[in-house]
């Protein structure tokens, strides 16, 4: 073999592809890997965005690794505390080393003659193009186009005279003092920007076509505090993470089962941290909690601006953008100096690479995940998808564990693939995600599907991924081996 062949080869240096490496140290320390990034850095999301306080919006007990302990105190971490965590990991398994950054994966070509995957890289410098040769492909690109946000179509944009941004393009030195500003959105993004920079604004607006569920969450665990107080470190991590899997579990499926019930609570719990602010109409979503993303504020941040009238929200639509700002379809104006239209991402499947067996290109988005981490017909390519109710992490840390057990039964049998089968005409395809997002509806028809019935359904459950991932036996029905 040449000098460009592993046994491995990750896609991506983010939270993912880091993980998947620190697992292989961990778990199958034999194989040989590399991991190609094509940012200058590893980190990915956490070193892309560079927003006014961009942060987890999941708890990071759950978010971190199973085997790293999150050890600050604050539960929902900025990017620079991620990407310290992230470094740290990297050093600690001795992944730093294998890491090949500037090298953008366009085509991954699988040989069956002998079971090699042909992995083929553009230099984001200087576009040489490079061939890697492994045996496994991990993907662990992410699910977004990382060169530009998803920006609608403004009526007039070309008119107005102020500054225009997307989160995702953040400027480096974009002035805010004293000025008006509007951010366009309720989701995540739009939730975190608000209250970061109310403080320093002359007013800030958050304008919203919808209004999106917001909790409060202390961002400091008094009940995790406890547990590492009593108990060793690694110890403390896993109860922690067990308590937050477990809580996050019973809110979301309370929210499915008595979506009315929960609906009030949630809007009573808004309207107390609002004050004397109404709650109706800006957070009083017209649909059920968890049919789109939860959005959490860290100690009540969002409402805090609010209630001390820092911070206002719009729900309206936008009719068009004029010299000064935005005119809504009630005829209201909104003078704004900067517009940041936090309006979500592109969603850009395995990092948008070209995949072919023997020469043949393949349509994903004809494909079925199969336990939600391979693609049917498609042999020694695994991806990591994290969820969309709880910690990316969760699914990923999974995934990897179920990785380390396929490569050891490989092993042991002396076998080169494993590639999941439908074996099933009457497999029902339903939509991959199972949120009613904008960003999910713009990309349904260049995702892969999800079946109707186990190992091709996606769930969002820990435990049933777990027994699937950590207990199941690897060689089912369904997979086959060769």
């Amino acid at each position: 073999m040449d000098n460009d062949f592993y046994d491995i080869i990750i896609i991506g240096a983010g939270l993912s592809g880091i993980g998947a490496a620190c697992h292989l140290t961990r778990k199958n320390p034999e194989k040989s890997y590399l991991i190609l990034e094509s940012r200058e850095s590893l980190g990915g999301t956490w070193d892309l965005f560079k927003y006014p306080g961009v942060r987890s919006d999941s708890d990071m007990y759950t978010f971190g690794y199973s085997f790293k302990t999150w050890d600050d105190a604050k539960s929902f971490a900025d990017a620079p505390s991620i990407l310290k965590y992230l470094n740290e990991a990297s050093r600690e398994y001795n992944v730093n080393d294998k890491i090949t950054y500037n090298q953008r994966a366009i085509s991954y070509d699988f040989n069956s003659k002998n079971n090699l995957w042909y992995i083929t890289t553009v230099h984001t410098k200087s576009n040489n193009r490079t061939t890697y040769t492994s045996k496994f492909i991990f993907n662990c690109s992410g699910y977004y186009n990382y060169d530009r946000g998803y920006t609608p179509n403004y009526k007039g944009l070309a008119d107005y005279k102020g500054e225009f941004v997307h989160p995702q393009n953040w400027p480096k030195n974009l002035e805010l003092d004293h000025r008006k500003v509007v951010v366009i959105g309720s989701g995540a993004t739009a939730v975190t920007i608000v209250p970061k920079i109310a403080e320093t604004v002359s007013h800030i607006t958050m304008l919203q076509r919808s209004p999106t569920y917001v909790g409060a969450l202390p961002n400091k665990d008094v009940v995790a505090k406890f547990f590492k107080f009593i108990l060793p470190k690694k110890m403390a991590h896993q109860a922690i993470r067990i308590k937050n899997v477990v809580l996050d579990m019973a809110f979301f499926n309370a929210c499915r089962k008595w979506p009315n019930t929960m609906k009030k609570y949630i809007v009573k719990k808004a309207q107390k941290e609002l004050g004397d602010v109404p709650v109706h109409p800006h957070f009083t979503p017209n649909y059920n909690p968890w049919e789109q993303r939860f959005c959490l504020a860290p100690d009540g941040d969002l409402f805090k601006s609010i209630r001390e009238g820092k911070a206002s929200v719009e729900t309206d639509t936008i009719d068009h953008l004029n010299e000064t700002g935005i005119v809504l379809e009630s005829g209201k104006e909104l003078k704004a100096d900067v517009i940041v239209s936090a309006t979500g991402l592109r969603i850009l499947p395995l990092g948008g690479v070209s995949i072919s067996i023997d020469g043949q290109l393949i349509d994903i988005s004809k494909l079925f995940v199969y336990k939600g981490c391979m693609l049917s017909d498609i042999p020694n390519l695994f991806l990591f998808v994290g969820y969309t109710n709880a910690s990316w992490t969760l699914k990923s840390d999974l995934t990897s564990e179920y990785i380390a057990r396929v490569l050891r039964y490989m092993d042991k049998n002396n076998l080169q693939f494993i590639c999941p089968k439908t074996k099933d005409a009457e497999l029902k395809p339903t939509p991959l995600l199972n949120l009613n997002s904008g960003y999910i509806h713009r990309a349904k028809n260049i995702l892969p599907n999800q079946g109707d019935k186990a190992p091709w359904r996606v769930y969002q459950n820990y435990i049933l991924d777990y027994k699937m991932l950590r207990i199941d036996k690897i060689n089912d029905a369904f997979a086959t081996f060769n």
